[in-house]
């Protein structure tokens, strides 16, 4: 974890220095053949080459603006307030929107929200729809985190940006109207990986566990080729394929940090770890890792609450109004296990 500091300093998601960059170095004794591949293509990596379209796509280029073909969540959820936040760190400014009730008064449960995109895409915005509805229907406060993305920052920096933003929360909450001693940790699909992740790099680095994680389609074991759902659904994935999950496994992390407590939580000891609440589809190729990882947590004595809707996909929490069933019903738990476990626990260190 880099240490946090007052000053915020250049924001981190847009920072150029990225460890992870390819260039070219005219010393290197391949560069004639990467020079030419520099005349021939943009981007010149292949890597790069093929996220490109992943990014671009992923932002909605060329593709039908999104208000034209889902409801408005400003509409559903008006009386939900946006903010801005910027959490200083060693590594620069991190980016947050936060979002509170507007009725509310002070000292509301917090929630650090990760979102997600494969580790390399995405943004606090992408997941305007989630952190709105948990805002709204749980009555916390959220602050949804900007943090640094693969292939350029590999692990941990994105981790530990999301980390840096939870140890701000828990000595600040105040400023932002919250309680400092109920705060817990969310994602979605990668982001769930971070909130699975965050209560042992938390822990590891001195600070409070989180009081709750909630985990949208965690992938909480980088192993997952030895899932049978995986093996079953993942070669003809629409959202989650097994081609783009090798990509942005090899994208976030090396083959020695697969077994990595903070990358994969599954394989680590969880004596201690916070209540959770998984909700995955039984048609995501990750669900049978999210039941092997709720069970793990379960005989080390914590609390594990697991969410399958029968025949839903990997993301199927994104979109206001296309399940509106198995959608309302998700929600609906989430937020009865944010009542039982952060909003009801005042206590909760």
């Amino acid at each position: 974890m880099e240490a946090m500091s007052a000053e915020s300093g250049v924001d981190v998601d847009r920072r150029t220095d990225a460890p992870g960059l390819s260039v070219i170095d005219p010393a290197d004794p391949a560069a004639p053949m990467y020079q030419l591949l520099a005349r021939l293509r943009r981007p010149v990596a292949l890597r790069d080459l093929m996220l490109h379209p992943v990014r671009t796509g992923y932002a909605g280029q060329d593709l039908p603006d999104p208000s034209t073909v889902l409801p408005s969540w400003e509409h559903l959820y008006p009386d939900v307030v946006v903010d801005e936040l910027r959490v200083g760190s060693l590594a620069g400014s991190i980016r947050c929107r936060t979002y509170r009730p507007s009725q509310s008064a002070v000292g509301l449960p917090v929630l650090v929200y990760c979102h997600g995109g494969g580790f390399m895409v995405g943004s606090a915005e992408d997941t305007d729809y989630i952190t709105r509805r948990l805002c709204a229907e749980a009555g916390v406060l959220v602050a949804s985190v900007n943090y640094r993305l693969a292939p350029e920052w590999p692990f941990p920096a994105g981790i530990d940006d999301c980390l840096a933003v939870y140890g701000w929360v828990r000595q600040r909450a105040e400023e932002l109207g919250g309680d400092r001693f109920r705060v817990g940790v969310a994602g979605d699909s990668s982001g769930a990986s971070f909130a699975a992740g965050l209560p042992l790099r938390a822990k590891d680095a001195g600070l409070p566990v989180p009081s709750v994680s909630l985990q949208f389609a965690p992938v909480p074991d980088m192993r997952f080729e030895q899932y049978p759902s995986f093996e079953q659904l993942a070669p003809t994935g629409m959202v989650f394929d097994a081609a783009f999950l090798g990509f942005a496994r090899g994208a976030y992390c090396r083959y020695s940090q697969w077994d990595h407590p903070h990358i994969s939580p599954a394989r680590a000891h969880l004596a201690g770890y916070p209540p959770t609440c998984i909700v995955v589809g039984t048609h995501d190729s990750l669900i049978d890792s999210c039941c092997a990882f709720a069970e793990s947590i379960r005989s080390a004595g914590g609390i594990a609450e697991l969410h399958a809707p029968l025949g839903m996909p990997h993301g199927f929490y994104f979109w206001p109004g296309v399940f509106p069933v198995e959608e309302a019903a998700a929600y609906a738990t989430v937020a009865q296990f944010l009542q039982r476990h952060l909003v009801g626990n005042a206590t909760s260190l």
